[in-house]
């Protein structure tokens, strides 16, 4: 790779075919850097990928020089908050909702001085992959930015954070990497006719975020399908990153509720065991445009009917609106406690709002992911059920926006009305304000003011 500057010339680019995933997926594995880009309509950038734990002074000097962005590192839920890393803001406005750290440099203890030179970054990148390190191993701030990335990847969130883990993990790589936003001489970034040139040049791979979610997808179908003989060339990475949404049918039986009768089918997701229900009513036919909800569990609310959070009357709400149909389908996932951090954590933050705070905050106080939910094993779920596309009965764009990553289509998001009370209307506000979920029948009346109430670590709409 050189570092001589590069005229881009949009009009002199005619071939505009983009490379294999499979070929980036090797390059990533042999320490070599690739190319990423997203879609036209969101960003419209690209980035320089990399294994963070290959991450060398050489690639960092060529990410400072070449690239001219903002050198991060993505990497898991569980080791950033290992590291004890917590976001960088409690509440993220940025535009792609980008999740941030607070910035580190590796310790001096490391060899690492001011933290800013190419062979300190590559440094403190490496340590960050490592898994080995601990939060002492670290100073803050400093000028490696770690990204929190979805579970799920690229199939729930289409960025350039998801895509970084998702290929190191094909690779056969500890799941973590190292990217930066690729700009020209002016400082503008560069869009796809100037990219790839730019990878032309320094004989780099380009790929799009949108082939490496059809490459997942190809993957998971050919997980879920019936056993074939084996091939060459699938990394065992590559099928561990498939077997995290697969699910196994495992029971059917007729469930008369109080709503109505349902067929309830037991499912369990074979990558960490997690029990599953799927309650479906009537004949779901072609598999098109069926009224579905997701479900996400929650003790309190749907057994014990807590009036911290409207999961128990979303419920109800859905069976009754499915038996109204004729025809649907709830989808109960398990493990999705308290938004996924479990029961004992949702408790432990309950506290937490008795003492003012709201339900991000008492999250992210504890250390804790304001959401880790994975949508993956619900959209498996309807697959196997025959379910295409669905009428997604949800107040959350971003349930609409996983189960699109996942592979189902979603022809329609029919609002929930709740009812909002005393103890669940600062609650509700947070999830409108917050959140992002769409509740614009809450306004009270001009000049009203809102009952002061604890906030819930529930979020299910």
């Amino acid at each position: 790779m050189t570092a001589a500057p590069i005229p881009y010339r949009t009009e002199a680019v005619e071939d505009l075919t983009l490379d294999p995933v499979e070929q980036a997926i090797a390059d990533i594995a042999a320490g070599r850097p690739v190319v990423v880009v997203d879609d036209e309509d969101r960003e419209n950038e690209g980035d320089l990928v990399i294994a963070a734990e290959h991450a060398t002074p050489e690639i960092v000097a060529f990410m400072m020089s070449e690239c001219r962005g903002l050198i991060c590192a993505p990497m898991e839920p569980a080791e950033l908050e290992r590291l004890g890393l917590p976001q960088m803001v409690e509440d993220n406005t940025e535009s792609m909702k980008t999740a941030f750290t607070v910035s580190v440099d590796a310790s001096g203890a490391h060899g690492v001085t001011t933290g800013i030179s190419a062979s300190d970054r590559a440094t403190t990148l490496r340590l960050l992959a490592g898994g080995t390190a601990g939060a002492g191993d670290f100073v803050r701030p400093g000028h490696i930015f770690p990204l929190r990335a979805r579970p799920g990847g690229v199939l729930v969130r289409n960025g350039h954070t998801e895509a970084a883990v998702d290929l190191a993990r094909l690779a056969g790589l500890r799941p973590a990497g190292a990217i930066v936003e690729i700009a020209g001489e002016d400082g503008e970034m560069l869009r796809l006719p100037e990219l790839i040139p730019f990878a032309r040049k320094h004989g780099l791979t380009i790929v799009s975020i949108e082939d490496l979610v059809a490459h997942r997808r190809d993957a998971e179908r050919r997980q879920t399908a019936p056993p074939a003989p084996a091939t060459a060339g699938r990394r065992p990475a590559a099928q561990a990153a498939v077997r995290e949404t697969a699910v196994r049918r495992e029971a059917e039986v007729r469930l008369p509720t109080a709503h109505g009768p349902f067929t309830a089918y037991g499912y369990r997701s074979t990558a960490d065991g997690v029990e599953h229900v799927a309650l479906v009513h009537g004949e779901l036919g072609d598999g098109e445009d069926v009224v579905v909800r997701v479900h996400s569990e929650c003790l309190t609310g749907d057994v014990f009917h807590s009036l911290r959070c409207d999961c128990g009357p979303q419920l109800a709400a859905a069976l009754e609106r499915i038996q109204e149909e004729g025809r649907g389908v709830v989808v109960y996932l398990r493990g999705h406690e308290g938004r996924g951090i479990g029961l004992m954590s949702k408790l432990r933050a309950y506290e937490l709002q008795e003492r003012g705070r709201d339900t991000l905050d008492a999250n992210l106080e504890l250390g804790l992911p304001a959401d880790a939910r994975d949508y993956g094993a619900g959209a498996r779920i309807l697959a196997d059920l025959g379910v295409r596309s669905v009428r997604l009965l949800t107040n959350n764009p971003d349930k609409a926006d996983a189960l699109l990553g996942h592979g189902i289509a979603v022809r329609e998001r029919e609002p929930m009305p709740v009812q909002a009370g005393e103890h669940n209307l600062t609650y509700l506000r947070t999830k409108r304000d917050r959140m992002g979920h769409d509740l614009p029948w809450l306004d009270p009346a001009p000049g009203a003011q809102a009952p002061l109430a604890p906030l819930s670590a529930c979020t299910n709409q």
